[in-house]
C-alpha cells in the first residue's frame, strides 16, 4: 500500500479552532471522496505540559493500493475539488506533502521491515 502524507498549516488569518473545523468538516469529507482512496487520517498535535508544541497544525495521512491510482485520485474531478479546497485554510507556502516508505518495527528483534512489500533502500 502507498502512503501519501500532508503537513498542514494553517492560514495566518485562521484561529486552530477554525482550521480544525473547516479540515474535519470541510476538507476531509472531500478527500475523502478520491477515487480508490484505502485509509484517510487526520492526526492533531495533542496538549502535552512536558513537549514543545510543534509548528505544523495537522498532519493527514491518505493510503492508495499503489502510485498510479494515486496519481488517478489526484488526477480526477475530486482531487481537483480536494486541491482547490486547500488554499481556504492552508498556508501553500509552509504546507508539505510527499509519498513516505514506511519502515515499521517488531520490538522482539528490534528490527525495521519496509510495509507496502517495498523495501527502502539506503541513501
Amino acid at each position: 500500500m502507498l502512503k501519501f502524507m500532508v503537513v498542514l498549516y494553517r492560514r495566518k488569518d485562521m484561529n486552530c479552532d477554525e482550521f480544525r473545523r473547516h479540515l474535519r468538516n470541510v476538507h476531509g469529507p472531500l478527500a475523502m471522496k478520491l477515487p480508490g482512496l484505502r485509509r484517510y487520517r487526520q492526526n492533531y498535535p495533542a496538549d502535552d505540559p512536558k513537549r514543545k508544541t510543534p509548528s505544523w497544525d495537522a498532519v493527514v495521512e491518505l493510503y492508495w493500493d499503489d502510485w498510479p491510482s494515486m496519481e488517478k485520485a489526484w488526477a480526477s474531478a475530486e482531487g481537483a475539488k480536494s486541491d482547490a479546497d486547500l488554499k481556504l485554510f492552508a498556508d501553500l507556502e509552509r504546507t508539505t506533502w510527499s509519498v513516505v516508505e514506511e519502515l515499521e518495527g517488531d520490538i522482539k528483534s528490534s528490527t525495521l521491515h519496509a510495509t507496502g512489500g517495498r523495501e527502502v533502500l539506503p541513501r
